[in-house]
């Protein structure tokens, strides 16, 4: 199974759906990013009782994130979330008819000259810092890097608001009561969580996997797993041209445990 972002809840009712649609008793779960936020914590506060093995990439349950991305989230998002309800990526295809829309675009591509794809601009602009934030450009073949123009979308401004949060209170913070208390006590799940993360990722630093990794370890010594992978960032661990030389492999294994 492989989870987008999603609600907690919706998490467990996918995991229900899929086992019922095999008949499988347990299963394995490869997620990433928001959704691994979400199936994360669904499991530590033991609400994914069938699930024996999570495959987390770059971030779990505690953000870190760069200098800059933490000003843009507590001081830049507040002011956007005052005009705007979300921010798109696919901006850089559709060009908005709102003139701040055009304008943001216009603003972030003038920013970013790394490359001539202004979805990859908004990209970085949107989920982190760097030039691009969320992978390298030597990583992506040039088909990876077009065809990404079309794999993003809308981002909610209440997105920034909450991570904005999490990221002062150095774990994540839920509103929902299923979650309520989930990392003050041990981790309510078996299942073995095993953590990846690009050493150059600048949308949640390496830290973010290693200090899960570190609360995981403190309650069950040797349960779990971290990995980095020199040379990739956020999503280039999956993407990358090289990914099934360099990172993939680790994920097969881990799974197969």
């Amino acid at each position: 199974m492989v989870a987008s972002a999603t609600e907690p809840v919706e998490v467990y009712r996918m995991v229900e759906r899929v086992l019922a649609e095999t008949g499988a008793k347990t299963l394995k779960a490869v997620i990433h990013c928001q959704g691994s936020t979400s199936f994360t914590m669904a499991a530590v506060a033991g609400l994914l009782p069938q699930v024996d093995t999570i495959v987390s990439n770059a971030m779990s349950l505690h953000p870190v994130v760069p200098r800059l991305s933490r000003l843009k989230i507590r001081r830049m998002a507040p002011v956007v979330a005052t005009e705007l309800a979300y921010v798109d990526p696919h901006w850089g295809v559709t060009r908005p008819r709102r003139l701040l829309e055009r304008a943001l675009v216009r603003t972030v591509s003038l920013v970013h000259r790394e490359c001539d794809n202004e979805v990859c601009h908004l990209v970085s602009f949107t989920y982190g810092s760097g030039r691009p934030a969320l992978w390298s450009h030597e990583n992506l073949s040039p088909a990876t890097h077009t065809w990404l123009r079309g794999e993003f979308g809308p981002v909610p401004m209440t997105f920034f608001a909450q991570m904005a949060e999490s990221v002062t209170r150095g774990q994540l913070v839920s509103k929902l009561p299923e979650l309520a208390g989930a990392l003050a006590g041990p981790p309510r799940t078996d299942a073995r969580i095993v953590l990846l993360a690009g050493a150059d990722n600048l949308c949640f630093l390496p830290e973010s996997q290693q200090r899960t990794f570190d609360w995981l370890e403190a309650y069950r010594p040797g349960h779990d797993a971290l990995h980095v992978f020199p040379g990739y960032g956020h999503l280039d661990v999956f993407l990358g041209r090289y990914a099934a030389r360099d990172t993939l492999p680790t994920l097969v294994e881990e799974l197969a445990k």
